[in-house]
């Protein structure tokens, strides 16, 4: 697998999605679970797998005569590279600026609130004195 994965786009980000809650996977697998959400065809789910594994998006196992496919790189790593690609292209690399965006995107509940605090409490604890 190439050093640099790309981004995936909204897509494969969705397959993705699939085979992170699911694991390992099927085309059939992904295309049922795609399908129960929105009127998608199979081969449009199946070449769409054989692009990403192409990409180095998602892992294909060919030992069994239905190939099987696991995402490549985990969610957090995907989310992480996605949020700095985000922050730099969107907000100029400012970290507060993205936090806002996101927070006055939706109105965040006290709950949430007080997980984003406890997460940033916790990354600053991590980090060099």
């Amino acid at each position: 697998m190439a050093a640099t994965v790309p981004k995936p786009t909204d897509a494969e980000l969705e397959i993705l999605c699939v085979l992170w809650s699911r694991g390992r996977s099927t085309v059939r697998e992904v295309h049922e679970a795609i399908t129960a959400r929105k009127p998608t065809q199979y081969t449009t789910v199946l070449k769409q797998l054989q692009v990403m594994a192409g990409k180095g998006l998602v892992r294909r196992d060919e030992s069994q005569r239905s190939h099987v496919y696991v995402a490549a790189r985990t969610r957090d790593w995907t989310q992480r590279q996605l949020a700095g690609d985000l922050l730099q292209r969107a907000f100029g690399g400012s970290t507060g600026s993205l936090v806002l965006g996101a927070l006055s995107e939706t109105k965040a509940t006290k709950r949430e609130l007080a997980e984003v605090r406890r997460l940033l409490d916790e990354y600053e604890k991590g980090l060099p004195q």
